[in-house]
């Protein structure tokens, strides 16, 4: 199975081409300048050259805050460019997965999101990854679009990393308390992309494979207690550590607001794919292993000598 990848950088994408070889498939990353979600003209060629059974669609706009302020170039990538995509997937006859986000709901239900519940994003990145969905499912109908949150991995930005890294300059970090998801390791969606991935591709006339699905980490956190588990864990491998102090969102204010509830309800995914993500707590013990002992090589590597 060859796997079209589109993007190179993010989370998902590189976890993609790191997880791709145990499942017996190729990940092929592409993404700038060969193909760029903000310049829809080239995408089509693209995808065709590179050539593959599927396209996962992992690139997107992500800054939530910059994105208020920058709609044009959010809508282009998030919402625009993900139409061109699914055309060109439609165009090549190959199965299109879509990763987006738990930010197109405003977070106000009282339990988890199920696939059906009302969207209303709170901010510019939520619609304009609402707008990439209903693109998506207006060019194509060979698609499943993978709603996931609070991302982390060993690999670019996250709340993991920020986290360790504040640990480092400070003895007590004010984490915001009154805001809820799912943590979500980027390899255990990208394990969960190949399986899907392996659905659509051998049962093409099951549509029930097709359509919106929630992937998201077993159990629920607030960022305090995230950031309690990643020093916690921290702690116990000797790397750096430090107090959580909970606070209110009204006390770290954001150009963007975020949903109170991010909780997603991944049911659908597991009864119609088979597919359920490990607990998150289990699945950031290796995450902060694996940067705790990449930080000290290099730490050893500026010391040598």
């Amino acid at each position: 199975m060859r796997i079209i990848v589109i993007g190179k950088e993010g989370q998902v994408a590189r976890s993609l081409a790191e997880r791709a070889r145990a499942h017996g498939a190729q990940a092929v990353l592409v993404g700038r300048p060969k193909l760029d979600l903000a310049d829809p003209s080239g995408i089509e060629d693209a995808l065709v050259e590179t050539g593959g059974d599927i396209i996962v669609n992992a690139a997107a706009y992500t800054a939530v805050d910059q994105a208020e302020s920058a709609p044009e170039l959010a809508e282009a990538i998030n919402g625009i460019g993900a139409g061109v995509v699914a055309g060109a997937a439609a165009a090549m006859n190959v199965p299109l997965i879509h990763i987006s986000t738990d930010y197109v709901f405003d977070g106000t239900a009282d339990h988890p999101y199920r696939e059906d519940d009302p969207v209303a994003p709170l901010g510019v990145y939520g619609a304009s990854k609402l707008l990439g969905e209903e693109a998506v499912a207006a060019e194509a109908e060979n698609y499943a679009i993978l709603r996931t949150a609070w991302i982390y991995s060993p690999f670019g930005k996250n709340f993991v990393k920020t986290m360790l890294r504040l640990a480092g300059d400070r003895d007590e970090v004010g984490v915001v308390a009154d805001q809820h998801g799912s943590p979500t390791s980027a390899l255990d969606i990208a394990d969960g992309i190949i399986t899907v991935s392996r659905n659509l591709l051998e049962r093409p006339a099951d549509k029930n494979l097709r359509g919106v699905f929630h992937m998201a980490g077993e159990g629920f956190a607030n960022w305090a207690e995230f950031a309690t588990e990643i020093f916690t864990l921290s702690a116990h491998l000797g790397g750096p550590s430090a107090k959580v102090r909970p606070i209110a969102t009204s006390d770290y204010p954001t150009p963007a607001k975020r949903p109170a509830n991010s909780r997603l309800d991944c049911t659908k995914l597991k009864e119609v794919h088979g597919v359920a993500l490990p607990p998150w707590r289990s699945s950031l013990e290796p995450c902060v292993k694996r940067l705790i002992e990449e930080a000290r090589k290099e730490f050893l590597r500026g010391h040598v000598g």
